[in-house]
């Protein structure tokens, strides 16, 4: 019998291995699944990772181009505007002669003055479409950044730093000036 007792201790011996052999190869191959598990899950964080890298980049790069197409287009708005201003500059003595002529027509025939009121008429409708506008009347304020005064006078009739007189009309486009007004300011120190 204690052969027998001695042979069932190997065989209990020899499963308690088998099973302590099965357990360790379990926890092997739990240990690898779970270090392939963090393996995965390092690499999902590090995709993500350039994943939202890659989107602020193409974020940033939607933001320059739309602040580029919005500079270019001031850049060609203005560059319109500085050429029609010196084309404007250039034809402003024929509007003051005209702007002249309307004035000092009494006199003159009747077909004479309709014929001037005429061009007049013509070149304030081709400054319209060119969006160029006269300024400066009798009674404004005097603002030194749009008119130049030539001359000042006391005057009961005007308040203080009222245009008075005005010599030349000025001419501007948008805010952009063309030439600024040639005035006359009353009351001014």
């Amino acid at each position: 019998m204690s052969e027998d007792i001695k042979k069932d201790a190997c065989e209990e011996q020899a499963e308690e291995m088998e099973e302590v052999k099965e357990e360790k190869k379990a926890e092997k191959s739990e240990k690898k699944k779970k270090e392939k598990k963090d393996k995965k899950d390092e690499k999902i964080k590090e995709l993500e990772e350039a994943l939202e890298k890659e989107k602020e980049s193409r974020l940033r790069l939607m933001a320059e181009y739309d602040n580029y197409r919005k500079r270019t287009s001031a850049e060609k708005l203005s560059i319109y505007d500085d050429a029609t201003a010196k084309a404007i500059e250039e034809i402003l003595p024929m509007a003051d002669s005209i702007t002249l002529a309307l004035q000092n027509m009494k006199d003159a025939p009747e077909e004479f003055k309709k014929g001037i009121e005429l061009v007049g008429a013509q070149l304030k409708a081709s400054l319209d479409k060119l969006k160029v506008e006269a300024f400066c009347e009798v009674g404004d304020n005097f603002d030194p950044n749009i008119h130049n005064a030539v001359a000042k006078i006391e005057s009961e009739d005007f308040e203080e730093n009222k245009i008075s007189a005005v010599f030349q009309k000025g001419y501007k486009i948008g805010d952009k000036i063309i030439r600024h007004a040639m005035v006359q300011v009353a009351n001014c120190d």
